[in-house]
C-alpha cells in the first residue's frame, strides 16, 4: 500500500520531532518510500489526511497519540462519506495516553508498529459519528475512533488537556480524575437508545465505546469490538471519588460492569440532552457539550492490524 505518515512532532513529550530523522530512517528500511507531513496546529492532521487520500495514498498512519488518531480518522471523511472506503488507518503510537492501541494489545515499540505497516493485513473498522453543540453554541459533527463519552470523563479530559501532562499519561489522568471527582456531582440527562423511549437519569459517565479503554487505561467497555457494528454503552451513576480509589482495580480491569452502579448494553445510536451543562469528549478531546446524537458507521474504513 502507498503509505503516508501524519506526524505529531509534539507527541511523546516532543521526542517524536527531535528524533524524526532516526524514526524516519527506520520507517524507510521497513516499508520503503513513504510520504509524511508534520502537524502544526489543532486539526492539522485532518487536512493532511484528506490531502494524502486525494493524492492517492491508501494507508494513512497516525504518528502520535489518541488525539492524532482522532484527527486522522476525521480526515478519512469529506461531505459526510469516506473519501476511500478501502483506505487503511495505521498507527505508530507515540502518545501519552494510548487508549486506542490498548484495545488491540499493541505496545509502544516501533518495531511492532512497523511490522503492522509492512503487511497487507487489514480488517473492517467501525467509526463513530457525533453531532453536538460546540463551545460557541453552534452545531457541529465529528468522527471518533475509540470512545465518545460525557459527564465526569469529559471534565477529567478537559482538566488533563489544559495541564502539562508532565507526570506522563497515566499519572496525569489519575491526578485529573482525583481533582475532578472530588467536586463532581451527577448530572441529570435524558437518554434515548436506538430510537426508543427517552429515560431521564442521573449520570456520572455515559460512554459509547468502539474500543475498550479510556482515561489512560480504564477498561470502560471490556467486551467492545471495533468491527461488530455496535457500540458497547456503559452508564455509570452515583460514582464518587471513593469508588475510584477503593475499587479502582475493577474500573481498570473491567469488573465494574458487574456492579450495581453500572449499566452495560449495546446500541447503534444514542441521543442525549440535559438542562445542565454537560461536556462531551471524543478520544480524549473535548470539542463541546450536550445535546448530542452518537451513531455508528459499521466498517466505514479499514484498519492495519
Amino acid at each position: 500500500m502507498k503509505t503516508f505518515l501524519v506526524v505529531n512532532p509534539r507527541s511523546a513529550g516532543g521526542e517524536t520531532g527531535k528524533r524524526w530523522a532516526e524514526i524516519s530512517g527506520q520507517v524507510t528500511r521497513a516499508i520503503g518510500d513513504f510520504g509524511f507531513g508534520f502537524t502544526e496546529r489543532a486539526m492539522d492532521a485532518v487536512r493532511l489526511t484528506r490531502d494524502a487520500l486525494l493524492d492517492g495514498y491508501d494507508c494513512i498512519a497516525a504518528v502520535g497519540g489518541d488525539g492524532t488518531v482522532n484527527e486522522v480518522v476525521n480526515g478519512f471523511f469529506a461531505d459526510g462519506k469516506a473519501i476511500n472506503p478501502n483506505a487503511a488507518l495505521g498507527l505508530i503510537p507515540r502518545g501519552t495516553g494510548g487508549d486506542f492501541r490498548r484495545a488491540f494489545g499493541w505496545e509502544l515499540d516501533l518495531d511492532s508498529a512497523l511490522a503492522r505497516l509492512r503487511t497487507d493485513k487489514t480488517e473492517p473498522f467501525d467509526v463513530g459519528l457525533v453531532e453536538y453543540v460546540n463551545h460557541q453554541g453552534q452545531k457541529e459533527s465529528r468522527y471518533f475512533a475509540n470512545i465518545a463519552s460525557f459527564g465526569v470523563s469529559a471534565a477529567v479530559a478537559h482538566e488533563v488537556n489544559i495541564g502539562s501532562k508532565a507526570l506522563g499519561g497515566n499519572l496525569s489522568f489519575l491526578w485529573g480524575t482525583v481533582k475532578t471527582m472530588a467536586k463532581y456531582k451527577d448530572r441529570k440527562v435524558r437518554l434515548r437508545v436506538d430510537g426508543g423511549e427517552p429515560e431521564e437519569l442521573g449520570i456520572t459517565v455515559v460512554a459509547a465505546s468502539n474500543g475498550r479503554y479510556f482515561g489512560s487505561g480504564m477498561c470502560v467497555a471490556p467486551k467492545a469490538i471495533t468491527h461488530d457494528g455496535v457500540f458497547d454503552l456503559t452508564i455509570w451513576h452515583d460514582y464518587g471519588l471513593s469508588d475510584f480509589i477503593i475499587k479502582s482495580k475493577g474500573v481498570y480491569n473491567g469488573d465494574h460492569i458487574t456492579w450495581n452502579k453500572t449499566r452495560y448494553l449495546q446500541c447503534r445510536t444514542l441521543e442525549a440532552d440535559s438542562d445542565e451543562e454537560v461536556f462531551l469528549e471524543m478520544d480524549g478531546e473535548v470539542p463541546g457539550r450536550l445535546p448530542c446524537r452518537i451513531s455508528i458507521l459499521p466498517g466505514a474504513i479499514r484498519l492495519k492490524v
